[in-house]
């Protein structure tokens, strides 16, 4: 599967060489937490527990496979229920893009809030393409949400190479 991956990587590398990141953004500008959120999950919990394997899921069902051993294979959905089950994720991405942007989350009302944003507008178009069962349309909803990803790490935590060297 690291073949999709690779070539999400380079839609994803593409797209964000197209944009600069802010200057001033840092990853150690917080804001307060509101009342009334349950921030339990600090931002590495929530990227490793929550976000990431919500991605892995629409990432793994979407696009093909060519491998040298296994031969050529489609990874999108064959069934109702995988269709289903994928829209699902898509919806619980839309409301991580969301939790991102909650005070106390946040990380500052600049980029991060345009990069949560943007986040749950590829879970949205990924929950349309699955609704409709839209081979196409999910693999650009899922290049979508790895774009995002990866230019937000890049101007997050750029130390973290999973997004932008693979």
């Amino acid at each position: 599967m690291s073949s999709i991956r690779c070539t999400l990587a380079s839609l994803a590398l593409g797209l964000a060489a197209c944009s600069e990141p802010p200057a001033t953004a840092t990853a150690t500008t917080t804001t307060t937490p509101a009342a009334g959120y349950n921030l339990t999950l600090g931002m590495k919990d929530f990227m490793n527990l929550v976000l990431e394997p919500t991605a892995d899921v629409l990432w793994d069902s979407a696009g093909w496979v060519n491998d040298i051993e296994t031969g050529y294979q489609e990874l999108y959905p064959t069934t109702d229920a995988d269709w289903d089950m994928v829209r699902q994720r898509a919806a619980q991405i839309v409301e991580a893009g969301n939790a991102l942007a909650l005070p106390g989350r946040a990380v500052d009302s600049d980029a991060w809030l345009t990069y949560s944003n943007a986040l749950s507008a590829a879970g949205a178009m990924a929950m349309e393409a699955a609704a409709v069962r839209n081979q196409e349309d999910f693999f650009q909803a899922g290049a979508q949400m790895y774009s995002v990803c990866s230019a937000c790490h890049q101007t997050y935590n750029p130390e973290i190479s999973r997004f932008t060297s693979n």
